[in-house]
């Protein structure tokens, strides 16, 4: 039986939290006969080692079957371990490769990482104009972090006309998905506005959220402001 049915979901769900070995075990034996959800499940679990030895050799070859099935959710995750070196020698190609497998699947996290490494040039050549398009891929498939970095394109004018009311309505979108980049960007536009209190708390949120070193980004911005409220943040976020 596929992972994908909803039954099947629910039991899988009720057996990791009873005996998450035996959701291991039963995963792996669905994995073993070509179901491509079960072959994705079991590489998750490998990576984190929920019900087994954390083995990222494992999870890689079992994230690669899911993908050669077809799995953007696992193109993305090969994409990401290659990026970040996870139980493997840091490749920004390999990563690259995986990402737009991931992109073309229409997984709306490949289109994003994708984007990102067009835009950086991390294992291409940097390409804004293609970043741009894939950003905006993401954003119409409803992804709230590109729509964040889909939004600075039109609010400075990178690969396209500037356009602040296309730019602001994208960051007002992010954050009301929960993106603490949108959060900031969105509370920066109310700020301008003179929507102080509902910035403050959009700030809040954010910071509550973001790691640390965008917190201290922040916090470093927000202390040189001319209003009172948003410098109290700052201390705030200590």
């Amino acid at each position: 039986m596929s992972t994908s049915a909803p039954g099947h979901a629910d039991e899988l769900l009720h057996l990791l939290r009873a005996s998450p070995a035996r959701a291991h075990a039963s995963m792996l034996a669905q994995a073993l006969a070509g179901d491509r959800g079960s072959q994705l499940a079991v590489a998750q679990m490998y990576l984190e080692g929920i019900g087994c030895t954390r083995d990222v050799g494992e999870a890689i070859y079992w994230f690669q079957h899911a993908a050669h099935q077809g799995e953007s959710f696992a193109m993305n995750m090969l994409g990401r371990i290659h990026e970040n070196g996870w139980g493997v020698p840091v490749s920004y190609e390999l990563a690259a490769v995986w990402y737009r497998e991931a992109a073309e699947h229409a997984s709306d996290w490949g289109m994003y990482n994708y984007a990102h490494v067009l835009a950086n040039g991390r294992g291409v050549p940097v390409n804004r104009a293609a970043a741009f398009v894939w950003f905006g891929r993401a954003a119409e498939a409803g992804h709230g972090r590109a729509m964040h970095f889909l939004g600075q394109y039109y609010e400075f004018g990178w690969e396209t006309e500037v356009d602040l009311p296309r730019a602001y309505e994208l960051y007002r979108r992010s954050a009301e998905l929960g993106d603490y980049r949108g959060k900031c960007s969105w509370a920066s536009v109310l700020t301008e506005q003179g929507r102080i209190a509902e910035a403050c708390a959009l700030l809040r949120s954010a910071l509550h959220a973001a790691p640390a070193y965008f917190v201290e980004a922040v916090r470093s911005d927000l202390r040189q402001s001319s209003h009172p409220e948003l410098r109290a943040v700052a201390a705030e976020a200590i």
